[in-house]
């Protein structure tokens, strides 16, 4: 991989799977609720069936099925279904609430502090997520995140890979399209981006999703920059 001469002032990120190691970060959590409750079940399983809640979701709210409802509504509505299959009774609120926060509490990549430290030295940086405000900005403070800005699909009230997300994002950040380089670890993501004439960063996370992944293992276009670790993207990227 070569140093990649472009005019880009900012660089927007995806954040679950991309930025955050979602999957380890909750499962260490629910496993310690357990642990402390004395409670007994599958949680990597719970959270898998959990996590369902996240792509059906936002696309029924894209197709007009739901209204718009943030993601930490689609979460906060599937836990209830959850507890209740695992057999998990006589929680209080604040106990799901604790539960449905986990999602606010993620902790990064190892490289991605150290990556995004260079990178501010040069670019804008700003999250573009289809996160909420509030979890980005919790996220951002638990894992040590220098983001510039915060943008996500709560602002825009849609979901990527919605065109509005991208152009929105280019109209706050007062940017052509080539100046922004999208950088995530989902190919969708970046193909969505391309077509608004973004630049585009793959930085494959092999365990997101845990043992056995099988997507988004490789690029699966001539993306700009394809690097390991974000340590990698600010060296491609001269910083």
């Amino acid at each position: 991989m070569t140093a990649l001469a472009m005019p880009v002032r900012a660089l927007t990120f995806d954040v679950f799977g991309t930025v955050v190691d979602w999957r380890s970060s909750i499962l260490e959590q629910l496993q310690a609720f357990g642990r402390e409750k004395g409670i007994t079940v599958n949680w990597a399983a719970f959270l898998d069936d959990w996590r369902t809640a996240y792509r059906p979701g936002m696309e029924a709210v894209r197709q007009g099925k739901l209204p718009w409802t943030n993601v930490d509504g689609l979460y906060g509505a599937k836990l209830e279904a959850v507890l209740t299959k695992y057999g998990v009774t006589g929680l209080t609120e604040a106990e799901k609430f604790r539960l449905r926060r986990a999602w606010y509490r993620l902790k990064p990549w190892p490289d991605v502090v150290a990556g995004l430290a260079r990178l501010k030295t040069k670019y804008v940086l700003s999250t573009l997520s289809n996160g909420d405000v509030a979890g980005m900005v919790s996220i951002a403070r638990y894992a040590g995140l220098p983001w510039d800005c915060i943008l996500c699909a709560e602002i825009f009230h849609h979901y990527k890979p919605d065109p509005e997300v991208y152009r929105g994002a280019l109209a706050l950040l007062d940017c052509k399209p080539e100046e922004v380089m999208m950088v995530a670890a989902h190919n969708y993501d970046l193909k969505a981006a391309r077509s608004h004439g973004m630049r585009t960063a793959f930085v494959a996370r092999p365990r997101e999703y845990g043992p056995g992944q099988t997507s988004d293992l490789q690029p699966e276009a001539n993306w700009d920059i394809v690097a390991a670790d974000f340590v990698e993207l600010a060296q491609a990227l001269s910083t």
